[in-house]
C-alpha cells in the first residue's frame, strides 16, 4: 500500500514550497505526516535542513528506502519527537487535515523555534479547465473531496489551524496562495489513483467498479486524455500561519 501511494501521489509545486518557507527564521525544516517523502524529497532539493516524522510504519519505511541520507522518525503531529525550538518551519503535504489541532498546535508550537511557520500543502485539481471540471463531476465527491478543488480547498482550510476546542489558537492569522504545478499522467494511471482515494477505498466493490468504469469512460471520451500521455492540470494550495 505504501509503494502503491508513492506511485500515484504527485509532488509539489517548487514555487508553492519556497512560499511556504519564505518568512521562516532559519533553514531547519520538519516534514509533518510525511508519508513516503514526495514534500521531503522537494525540501532536499531546495537545500533545506529537513526532519521527516511519520507515524505509519510501511510508509516510514518506503520513506526511508527512497531517501536515506534524510532524518525519519516514527511520530505524530499530536507526539513529536523533537526538542523544544528546535526547527523553523513545520511543513504537511496533504497530512495537516488528520491533525487534532488541539493536542497538534501546541506540539508544532514547541518545536518551531520563535517566528517559525506553520504551513500546509495541498495538490488540487484545476477545475477552471473544462475538462477537469467534467472530470470532477463525473468522479464524484468519494474520489475529489473538499479538499481537492481550489474553492473549496480555501473553504476547508482557511481555519484549519485553529483547534476546534475553547483551546487557546497558537498561530497567527492566515494566508492562503495557490500555485500552478501538473503532473504527467495517462488515463489508466489517473483511475488507478482515483481507486486509491479513501472515499473510493470504503465504497462496496460493485458500486466502486461502477464510478472507475464513469471516469475511464469519461476520459476516453476527452480529446486531452484519450490518447496516451498528458498533464493533468494542478495547483498546489498552502496555507501558511506563523507561531505566536
Amino acid at each position: 500500500m505504501a509503494a502503491a501511494y508513492a506511485e500515484h501521489r504527485p509532488d509539489y509545486a517548487h514555487a508553492a514550497v519556497h512560499w511556504a518557507l519564505a518568512p521562516a527564521p532559519g533553514p531547519r525544516v520538519l516534514d509533518l505526516g510525511a508519508g513516503t517523502g514526495k514534500l521531503t524529497a522537494t525540501l532536499v532539493e531546495l537545500g533545506a535542513d529537513v526532519t521527516a516524522v511519520e507515524p505509519d510504519p510501511a510508509m516510514l519505511a518506503e520513506l526511508r528506502r527512497e531517501l536515506p541520507a534524510v532524518r525519519a522518525l516514527p511520530g505524530s503531529a499530536e507526539a513529536i519527537p523533537l526538542p523544544d525550538a528546535s526547527v523553523d518551519a513545520v511543513l504537511a503535504g496533504n497530512a495537516m487535515h488528520w491533525f487534532d489541532m488541539a493536542v497538534a498546535g501546541p506540539e508544532i508550537a514547541r518545536v518551531l523555534a520563535p517566528g517559525g511557520i506553520l504551513a500546509g500543502l495541498w495538490n488540487l485539481l484545476d477545475d477552471s479547465v473544462g475538462w477537469v471540471a467534467g472530470l470532477a463531476r463525473v468522479s464524484g465527491s468519494a474520489a475529489v473531496g473538499p479538499r481537492d478543488t481550489p474553492a473549496a480547498w480555501r473553504a476547508e482550510t482557511a481555519g484549519m489551524h485553529l483547534p476546534r476546542t475553547g483551546v487557546a489558537a497558537r498561530f497567527g492569522s492566515p494566508e492562503q496562495a495557490e500555485f500552478p504545478h501538473g503532473q504527467l499522467r495517462t488515463a489508466d494511471s489517473l483511475v488507478a489513483t482515483l481507486a486509491t482515494r479513501a472515499g473510493m477505498l470504503v465504497m462496496p466493490d460493485q458500486e466502486r467498479a461502477a464510478a472507475l468504469g464513469r471516469i475511464r469512460a469519461f476520459l476516453a471520451s476527452r480529446p486531452e486524455t484519450a490518447g496516451g500521455e498528458f498533464t493533468l492540470p494542478m495547483l498546489t494550495g498552502v496555507l501558511r500561519v506563523r507561531r505566536l
